[in-house]
């Protein structure tokens, strides 16, 4: 099967029966997502979700935050991974928002990677998410997932980035992201992935490998 091939089984999988597909991240402005997707970095979203509340309503907006210290923003999100240094990431984003562009989260994806704590990947969930911009950002889910589907064998996440891009259709890009990265995080797993519940496995490189090793055994 070619590379083509998978790419057109499993984008028209997804879109025929997967239509709607968002982020599992909480939120209630571009703020708030900004803050909650630089806390889900090497942290689980729903992890992610049970301290967002708490921390929303103490910090509505970009100006209560940067008058804050990172010791102030701390217990909040105590139980993040990597906590201190997401406490001053989100201050000293929180002050480069107020100082530098008028207090309004940026809209274009070069001035989001000036923020501290956001880098590639934060600022392609902003654009897709917040403005439905054609680009897809590059998890370890989607990272992992790619790979085994024979979606990309880029050794980068920006390389996996690039060939999914290139390959997928502009107005699927944005809901792409969400299609594999629950895919992964509730198929495709890491540790123990539930092929035999995938139904896009027909399209699937890693399964294709996996029936010819099987029959190989069997003769």
């Amino acid at each position: 099967m070619t590379r083509k091939e998978r790419y057109e089984g499993i984008v028209g999988w997804f879109s025929l029966n997967r239509p709607v597909a968002e982020t599992e991240l909480h939120y209630d402005s571009p703020f708030h997502l900004l803050l909650a997707v630089i806390l889900s970095a090497q942290c689980t979203d729903r992890r992610v979700n049970m301290v967002t509340p708490a921390l929303f309503e103490r910090f509505p907006d970009p100006a209560s935050m940067a008058e804050a210290s990172a010791e102030e923003i701390f217990p909040y999100i105590k139980s993040i991974s990597y906590p201190s240094s997401k406490a001053a990431h989100l201050r000293d984003a929180s002050r480069m928002i107020v100082e530098d562009f008028g207090g309004d989260v940026p809209s274009d994806r070069e001035s989001l990677k000036k923020l501290p704590g956001v880098g590639q990947k934060t600022a392609n969930v902003m654009m897709s998410v917040v403005h439905g911009a054609p680009v897809i950002a590059v998890d370890t889910h989607v990272f992992r997932v790619a790979h085994r589907l024979g979606l990309s064998s880029g050794k980068t996440p920006l390389d996996v980035e690039k060939d999914l891009e290139k390959n997928i259709p502009v107005d699927r890009r944005a809901i792409s992201h969400h299609w594999l990265i629950l895919h992964g995080r509730y198929v495709c797993t890491a540790r123990s992935p539930r092929c035999d519940e995938c139904e896009i496995r027909q399209w699937c490189k890693d399964w294709e490998r996996r029936q010819k090793n099987t029959e190989k055994e069997a003769r």
